[in-house]
């Protein structure tokens, strides 16, 4: 799937979608930011987060993906280019997805 199908739905100064901007940066994935107004929420983000209606979801497509621990893990699996984000073993994955909820 083409790259330019990757949008950001996120607020600037929001830690977590600083987190999945890092990920898709250190693949060297081209997206699109579309910024949100958390107090007046856009149809695009109830429609792709209908549950928590919260940020950040990355769209691959027509496809949502929510929480940045998610989105971080998506990013590594889906795509092959550039350094690894999590541990290939198993023990180090977890110890790693530990401290980065923490």
């Amino acid at each position: 799937m083409p790259t330019n199908d990757v949008k950001l739905l996120g607020a600037p100064a929001s830690q977590y979608v600083n987190r999945v901007q890092f990920a898709l940066n250190l693949k060297s994935i081209d997206y699109e930011f579309i910024p949100q107004n958390m107090r007046e929420k856009s149809e695009l983000l109830l429609k792709s987060n209908p549950v928590h209606k919260n940020i950040p979801v990355l769209l691959h497509g027509d496809k949502p993906i929510c929480d940045s621990l998610v989105i971080a893990q998506y990013i590594d699996e889906f795509w092959f280019d550039g350094p690894s984000i999590l541990p290939s073993d198993p023990y180090d994955r977890a110890i790693a997805r530990f401290w980065a909820a923490y």
